[in-house]
């Protein structure tokens, strides 16, 4: 499956019915007044983030979506039904922005939200209800109001509990191939991964989900490269993941390129608790290594964790950093207990 975290979508919801004009005309009633019915109300739009989904691929082979017009009333005084409803089904994480592209309608976070984005019309008035006493007969009737009609769109922000960044080639894929199921594409070219990834990883019987997006570099911000667009991927995150090569001639720099292009992002990415790992070690001597670290030291003001994905040295020590944030950003969030003191 395709990954789209983007789409443009054009909504419209149902008109109202119209009402209707009618006269009963029964044996025996020489004046049998008005019985129209009210017209039904058009249907709604709604969105509803399901579960099963982790893309917007869908909106790419249909861009417009139409609720129906509601029944016209009857004679007999008979009602119109409502108009069906329109459904946009989205994975949970997905944003619904105006045309604009900037104002935001609505943030739906979790596996069965729902919100109504267009109304139906309301259905109009049968002649029933213009009887007055000097007008025993009326012969006019309310049409149905117009639904409404806009265009929408929808963003994908991907829910996981942790996040990578890196300079492309960092080792990111390789790490989310080597702790979790997911199986990206993996070269030793940049920008191998084009698209965000997602994976569940397990450590010490607990399970949390790891965002693999596409590598930055210097001037991302300003659409170098594959530019930040995906940097959004990560903003729901409780915790960043920082890989940098040991392979990087300097890694202080390369650290450095990257917590700038976090800065210049903003939306409190670069406030974000963060784990910061000198990957791909094997490929280095002790003298070497040793220079790597204290390098990266400098520039991180911390000691970063040593890793090799391909050799499995150190990946459980990261996992675990990685484990204690999340599970205290779970607890943060977990609602206080009730006070039982004063409960009968």
């Amino acid at each position: 499956m395709k990954f789209l975290d983007q789409a443009k979508v054009y909504i419209k919801s149902g008109d109202g019915g119209a009402g209707s004009v009618s006269f009963r005309r029964e044996k025996f009633i020489e004046f049998g007044g008005p019985d129209g019915g009210d017209g039904g109300r058009g249907g709604d739009v709604w969105i509803e983030a399901v579960d099963g989904l982790n893309t917007l691929i869908d909106y790419r082979y249909q861009q417009h979506f139409r609720a129906k017009t509601g029944m016209h009333g009857m004679g007999r005084n008979m009602a119109g039904g409502k108009g069906a409803d329109v459904i946009l089904k989205v994975p949970a994480g997905t944003q619904v922005y105006e045309e604009d592209n900037e104002t935001l309608i609505a943030d739906l976070t979790e596996v069965g939200q729902r919100f109504k984005i267009a109304e139906g019309g309301n259905g109009g008035f049968g002649n029933t209800h213009f009887k007055t006493s000097t007008n025993q007969a009326p012969r006019r009737a309310n049409p149905g109001l117009p639904g409404q009609e806009m265009t929408i769109w929808l963003r994908l922000k991907l829910i996981a509990d942790a996040g990578i960044v890196g300079l492309p080639n960092a080792g990111k894929s390789t790490f989310l191939a080597s702790v979790t199921a997911a199986k990206p594409k993996i070269a030793d070219y940049p920008f191998t991964t084009l698209h965000p990834g997602l994976g569940v990883a397990r450590v010490d019987a607990r399970e949390f989900v790891i965002a693999d997006i596409p590598g930055l570099i210097e001037g991302a911000h300003e659409g170098v490269g594959i530019g930040d667009r995906f940097l959004g991927h990560v903003e729901r995150t409780r915790v960043l993941l920082h890989l940098v090569s040991a392979q990087e001639e300097s890694p202080a720099k390369a650290y450095k390129t990257v917590r700038g292009e976090l800065e210049a992002y903003g939306h409190g990415l670069d406030e974000k608790p963060e784990v910061v790992v000198l990957s791909q070690v094997d490929t280095l001597d002790a003298d070497a290594r040793k220079k790597k670290v204290a390098s990266l030291k400098r520039a991180a003001g911390h000691a970063p964790l040593l890793m090799s994905a391909v050799t499995r040295e150190g990946v459980e020590e990261v996992l675990r950093a990685l484990m204690v944030h999340v599970e205290d950003a779970r607890r943060a969030e977990e609602p206080p207990a009730p006070d039982d003191r004063w409960s009968l």
